[in-house]
């Protein structure tokens, strides 16, 4: 009997909740309804460029021009995708930013992780010292490093042919290295990875410890895969920002072999002439591994946001 009371209590509630949301004063449909006009306006800017990137990929040249706001093409074509891959070397260039972002990826996951773990859960004399400077370095524009970067890799001692005071060659530049080794262990990645450590806690390291482990084996059998999520948002961005890197590879590469995507793209613009085609469909090509890696880390990325937002 008291069973039955209690269901028809709490269907009565639910029903009484369910009229008093239905019933809502004018303020509050006003608000809801520009609510959603920002969303799609929002959501409209947002999608607007790509969905004109793609359509122009499939204009044939003369319309790019002439019908540069129709977005839908009068006469799809895919001959622009075909001389993206005809006209340059591409594939190569593809290659070239893949193997660059994934070891940048790699060496960051793994020597961001080792010194965000070391500032986490080390305690030893200087830690704030160091940790300052990592967040120094963070607020000194790349741009500001570029030529001291570039001249200490033009100058390696017994790289690229140069001698022991870094004369005679040219150190690591024009090869993978100039990219990989001054981006190897970014400040941004030392910084994330100790905050995600310092969340962790530390009597799971003690107990290790207490066990006979040692700290690479605290750190690789008992706090990474923890890090999961951490390490998944980490990795998304330094791919993203690897994949998407400009100026610096335009900088030290020179050999046609071993250029980017993002520099390739720049040979569909010269001085006289722009081919429009080509480097929109060069452009949407190029974004499909940043989506790919997306679209396998979204589910760690998405444990990540919600167990930092329950914390």
């Amino acid at each position: 009997m008291s069973a039955s009371v209690s269901t028809a209590a709490s269907s009565g509630s639910r029903v009484a909740a369910t009229a008093a949301r239905r019933k809502r004063s004018p303020r509050q449909i006003a608000g809801r309804i520009v609510w959603y006009i920002a969303v799609v306006l929002v959501s409209i800017v947002t999608v607007m460029p790509l969905i004109w990137t793609i359509s122009t990929s499939l204009k044939p040249a003369g319309e790019i021009l002439s019908g540069y706001l129709n977005l839908i093409p009068s006469a799809p074509t895919i001959g622009n995708y075909v001389a993206v891959f005809s006209q340059t070397p591409f594939a190569r260039y593809m290659f070239n930013s893949f193997l660059l972002a994934f070891i940048g990826t790699a060496t960051n996951l793994f020597f961001g992780g080792l010194a965000g773990y070391a500032l986490a859960k080390f305690r030893f004399r200087g830690r704030r010292v160091v940790f300052s400077m990592f967040l120094g370095s963070m607020m000194i524009p790349t741009i500001v490093t570029m030529i001291p970067t570039f001249l200490v890799l033009r100058y390696f001692p017994l790289a690229g042919g140069n001698d022991l005071f870094g004369q005679g060659g040219v150190g690591f530049i024009n090869t993978y290295w100039a990219i990989i080794i001054p981006f190897a262990a970014g400040p941004f990645a030392v910084f994330f990875m100790k905050q995600v450590f310092e969340a962790l806690p530390d009597e799971l390291g003690e107990a290790a410890r207490i066990d006979g482990a040692s700290e690479f084996r605290i750190f690789r059998q008992v706090y990474l895969p923890m890090a999961t999520a951490g390490l998944a948002v980490l990795g998304v961005l330094t791919f993203q920002a690897g994949w998407n890197s400009f100026l610096w590879p335009l900088i030290v590469l020179s050999d046609p072999s071993l250029l980017t995507v993002q520099v390739g793209l720049s040979s569909f613009v010269s001085d006289h002439q722009t081919d429009y085609g080509p480097l929109m469909a060069g452009t949407i090509v190029s974004t499909v591994p940043v989506l790919v890696v997306f679209v396998f880390a979204q589910r760690w990325i998405v444990q990540g946001v919600a167990h930092t937002a329950s914390k």
